[in-house]
């Protein structure tokens, strides 16, 4: 699963091995598991979206879909919220934030940074599998993204009939 495939649809950015095993698990039942990309730092995602480093050679890249812990090593889950949401690139990027916390600071500081949804870890092995995979199905095949140069062409002809 390290392996960068072509088009990344999903980026797990996940620290515990064990969440990442049955997130994995959970996306191969609905068959979204062939284009996850697993990242196990907020720094490494970082590098990976904005093309910093060995991963992101390319420019920035844009996943379908970015699910996000908030407990990371090196760079916090709420600080590549903000700067994923705060860059014109990479703000359209669905985030879904798949954490333990039930902290209601958390909740709150993730909705205001932009977090499209806030889903708190079920302990429950099956309702653990049943929530990636409702989440990873929506966000990956049901919802139709905006892409940076819709947005922008959209954004532009709005600008002209003002």
């Amino acid at each position: 699963m390290d392996t960068i495939p072509n088009q990344v649809e999903i980026l797990l950015v996940e620290d515990n091995p064990n969440d990442i095993e049955l997130t994995t698990r959970a996306l191969k039942k609905r068959n979204l598991a062939n284009s996850l990309l697993v990242v196990r730092d907020g720094d490494e995602a970082l590098r990976y979206i904005f093309g910093e480093g060995e991963q992101g050679e390319k420019g920035v890249e844009t996943p379908r879909l970015m699910l996000l812990d908030l407990k990371l090593p090196k760079v916090s889950g709420l600080e590549v919220l903000k700067r994923i949401k705060s860059d014109e690139r990479t703000k359209n990027i669905p985030v879904v934030v798949l954490t333990s916390s039930t902290e209601e600071r958390d909740l709150l500081e993730s909705y205001h940074l932009g977090a499209n949804s806030y889903i708190t870890k079920p302990v429950e092995f099956e309702k653990f599998v049943q929530a990636v995979s409702e989440v990873g199905f929506y966000w990956a095949v049901l919802n139709k993204p905006l892409r940076q140069e819709e947005a922008a062409a959209a954004f532009a002809s709005v600008i002209k009939k003002k």
